[in-house]
């Protein structure tokens, strides 16, 4: 091993000014080091509090959850997870497994579960994952919907004994289960509430890395834990997750020979990445879909009659020619909610949008028309301008709109300098118009496509739409015991956001990645994520 080290070391140097960045470390307990592109996240690293891309990345590098996706079929696999058993799907007996730990030692117990998901459940704590645990008895008082928490944890939550808790939900929830592979779920260590702020500064999980440093703005170094006890160890020595404000930046660095990984080939590279990369190139269908949402909490888009409004800027979008232009056929024109992961079996249902997702010039101006017109006479669709793609189709976007209703100032993009500012602002609903709002799924369940984004006040619904109908609907669905029968109805709860034009859908996404000839074995999971821990490096 130590010869390997030496060697590979040797070549570094030589190679210096070529590739001094994507040589990188060493990792000389577990082979070199690959360096990744990356944004930096919208909020501090904990996993109740994390709800997005980048953020998650790193929480599926450093934690392991009670249950875990598998990386090729997006099932949900015990990992932690002992045995859950039920007799009701209300009431539910977890069992962890024995022989984990923490990376600073601590053992990884009931406790360890127990305390993170009331920690994450508390008003008072303010994570975004907090509608996670809406199901479990007693989250009205730690996370009223006024007032201050009557109590700190949650009682359907009882820990009876080192390796075993229970979980008493407020209605039967069948696949529950499935969705405790999560970031919302990872358990935490007691240094987390020892010294939270010190946790934040340098996490501490149980997953197959450990958090070397991080500098905001800069970059993020894991390294491999050798003692990880799980089957799924890292087969390289770490990644070094690099932040770049335009994604057409990393990929320049990647065929410089200064980056090893880009996850997320940008649009302008796409006529010429086979050509760069060859064999070194993937294109893969993931659970991904691109919307543009409402912003509800304006009046103005919530009136009697907006839906013909949405309805008609959905007609004013030529999908087709956007996918074929600008995304080299690598975007699929959207026809539902959801996404074609899951397949048929899973929920998704081809051609469930109708004429609402055909493109219809005509048809865009009549209902736009009926409905009272576009409310300020213009269009103002935000997005995060450090993914340089984002800035293409949102001009497509526009301009079809623009030909659509024969007005050159119809529509008009609005950049947000950063991810992390542009997901600050649409959560906090300070947004005046359409914002782009594409949603990686959490879990692979229709479930996941609807309730974070449409539920009255879910964790995701960044526009705060909000249906009675829909609400009631999915609340039917989770308590359905028949898979069948509960996906029957999520998806009449989807044709309730098909009939208000809850949001646009776009088109669906493929993973992407490009990588240096350094690296073998990248893949990339159902979420688009690659698959780091099976990285090798040579």
């Amino acid at each position: 091993m130590s010869g390997a080290t030496h060697a590979r070391r040797a070549a570094c140097a030589v190679a210096v000014a070529l590739a001094a960045t994507a040589c990188g470390g060493d990792g000389s307990d577990g082979g070199a080091v690959l360096s990744s592109s990356w944004t930096d996240p919208q909020n501090p690293l904990e996993p109740a509090n994390t709800n997005e891309v980048q953020g998650g990345k790193v929480m599926d590098m450093i934690f392991r959850g009670l249950k875990r996706y598998d990386p090729r079929t997006g099932a949900a696999n015990d990992m932690l997870a002992e045995k859950i058993e039920t007799t009701d799907s209300q009431n539910f007996t977890i069992t962890v497994k024995d022989g984990w730990t923490f990376s600073n030692g601590e053992k990884v117990t009931a406790k360890s579960f127990v305390d993170a998901w009331n920690y994450g459940a508390g008003l008072k704590n303010n994570q975004k994952n907090a509608p996670f645990f809406q199901y479990i008895e007693g989250y009205d008082k730690v996370h009223p919907e006024e007032g201050e928490q009557s109590a700190d944890t949650l009682s359907g939550l009882k820990v009876t004994g080192e390796r075993t808790f229970t979980v008493e939900l407020t209605q039967k929830f069948s696949t529950f289960p499935d969705t405790l592979g999560y970031t919302a779920f990872y358990p935490l260590p007691q240094a987390f509430f020892d010294d939270h702020a010190g946790f934040l500064n340098k996490p501490i999980g149980n997953g197959p890395y450990a958090v070397e440093s991080y500098t905001k703005g800069s970059q993020m170094a894991l390294k491999k834990w050798d003692d990880y006890p799980g089957d799924d160890k890292a087969e390289n020595g770490g990644v070094t997750l690099k932040v770049y404000t335009d994604n057409n930046t990393a990929y320049t660095d990647l065929m410089a020979g200064n980056l090893d990984l880009v996850d997320d080939v940008p649009a302008q590279q796409l006529k010429n990445v086979k050509s760069d990369l060859g064999d070194r190139y993937l294109n893969t269908p993931a659970g991904i879909i691109q919307t543009l949402a409402f912003p509800f909490y304006d009046a103005d888009w919530n009136k009697a009659g907006s839906d013909k409004v949405r309805k008609g800027l959905s007609r004013a979008i030529d999908r087709d020619q956007i996918t074929d232009t600008i995304f080299q056929k690598t975007r699929t024109p959207a026809t539902d909610w959801t996404s074609p992961v899951l397949g048929e079996e899973g929920g998704y249902k081809e051609g469930l949008c109708g004429e609402w997702c055909q493109y219809d010039a005509e048809e865009a101006k009549e209902l736009i028309a009926e409905g009272g017109g576009i409310p300020g006479g213009q269009v103002r669709i935000t997005y995060n301008a450090d993914a340089g793609s984002h800035k293409l189709w949102v001009d497509a976007v526009c301009n079809s709109i623009n030909n659509a209703l024969d007005n050159e100032r119809a529509c008009v993009g609005n950049p947000v300098g950063t991810f992390a500012d542009f997901r600050s602002q649409a959560s906090q609903q300070k947004l005046s118009g359409l914002f782009r709002a594409g949603w990686q799924m959490d879990y692979p369940l229709i479930q996941n496509f609807l309730e974070p984004l449409y539920y009255t006040d879910a964790s995701s619904n960044d526009g705060k739409w909000s249906d009675k109908e829909f609400d009631r609907l999915v609340n039917e669905a989770n308590a359905e015991t028949g898979t069948r029968k509960a996906i029957e109805l999520f998806q009449q709860a989807e044709e309730v956001v098909r009939d208000n034009m809850a949001a646009i859908p776009l088109w669906y996404q493929n993973g992407s990645a490009g990588w240096s000839d350094r690296l073998s074995d990248v893949a990339l999971n159902p979420f688009s994520v690659p698959v780091y821990n099976e990285i090798k490096v040579s």
